[in-house]
């Protein structure tokens, strides 16, 4: 499992991993499930796409509701796939939630969506539905960040359907699979100026041209796809809200946000994370190195591609 915040360098340590040991990649980051949604979300490309198997990449419409407990399956599917074809299953993300559930196994509730309760719990304050959950469920409010409307609001649901906490419906039973976790990590600032430059880039590729043709197709600011990252931005903008120059700077402060929030997930002090300087001088070297030791510690098979 690869793991980090974004433009760390995850895509391009998979594609080299994968080469060197055989492997397929299985995205769980949620924003790349989504159809037509590329620049913005910085999705391999088609090239990088046909150097390596990837698996849960374009496998839904930005209108489609892919919840935590479907991609868990299909991520178990997949990897289950992947080793019956005798090859290295490589988990890549930088969501939190979708890396942990897979990793740890997270025992999610198969609660469906209750149309009417959600409408009712969002007509309350986000600070309101915030006291709720710290009533109900004091464990998932401490996990939760309040500003995410939806996942609160979809914590309270579950909470009130099954009739006791989310926390306690989520019970961890691990993977039957040898995980390795690889963190990466650099000079904050420096990320912070690969960001700005990313963003820059992805502007000039025509995101603003993309979140367009988003709309053309009939998907809606509102819808909960919608809010990843950039987006509501861009949205802003060709609404005549803000500039290009505008949207993109918010763009980049949003993006900055985003980090800090993944570096508090995936933790420094973690014990089962093994963290590799993405600038230092025998990067990634040693990462091939400690991973080619481990499988065979592990008495696993060590392709070399």
């Amino acid at each position: 499992v690869i793991l980090g915040p974004t433009a760390v360098g995850k895509t391009a340590l998979s594609l080299q991993i994968a080469g060197r040991f055989s492997g397929q990649i299985i995205s769980a980051d949620s924003r790349l499930f989504y159809k037509g949604m590329d620049i913005g979300t910085a999705k391999p490309d088609a090239r990088e796409q046909a150097l390596v198997p990837h698996h849960l990449i374009n496998i839904a419409a930005p209108d489609e509701n892919l919840s935590l407990g479907t991609f868990q399956d299909m991520a178990y599917a997949a990897i289950n796939a992947v080793l019956a074809a005798g090859d290295l299953p490589i988990v890549v993300g930088g969501t939190g939630q979708y890396v942990s559930a897979i990793v740890e196994g997270w025992g999610i509730p198969r609660v469906p969506p209750q149309v009417e309760l959600r409408a009712e719990l969002d007509k309350l304050a986000t600070e309101e539905l915030g006291r709720w959950l710290l009533l109900l469920d004091p464990v998932a409010a401490t996990r939760l960040d309040f500003r995410n409307r939806r996942r609160v609001i979809r914590a309270l649901e579950v909470t009130l359907v099954a009739g006791q906490p989310i926390s306690q419906l989520q019970a961890k039973l691990a993977p039957p699979y040898d995980i390795r976790l690889i963190g990466l990590t650099t000079d904050r600032e420096q990320l912070y100026e690969r960001i700005d430059r990313r963003v820059d880039q992805m502007v000039a590729a025509g995101f603003a041209r993309e979140v367009g043709e988003l709309l053309a197709a009939g998907y809606r600011p509102e819808q909960p796809v919608m809010s990843a990252l950039g987006y509501r931005e861009m949205f802003a903008y060709l609404a005549g809200e803000t500039t290009l120059a505008e949207a993109t700077e918010r763009i980049k402060f949003a993006t900055h946000a985003f980090v800090r929030r993944q570096y508090n997930w995936f933790r420094r002090d973690d014990p089962a994370i093994h963290w590799y300087e993405t600038d230092a001088p025998d990067f990634p070297a040693v990462v091939m190195a400690d991973l080619a030791a481990w499988l065979q510690a592990e008495g696993l098979t060590n392709p070399t591609g």
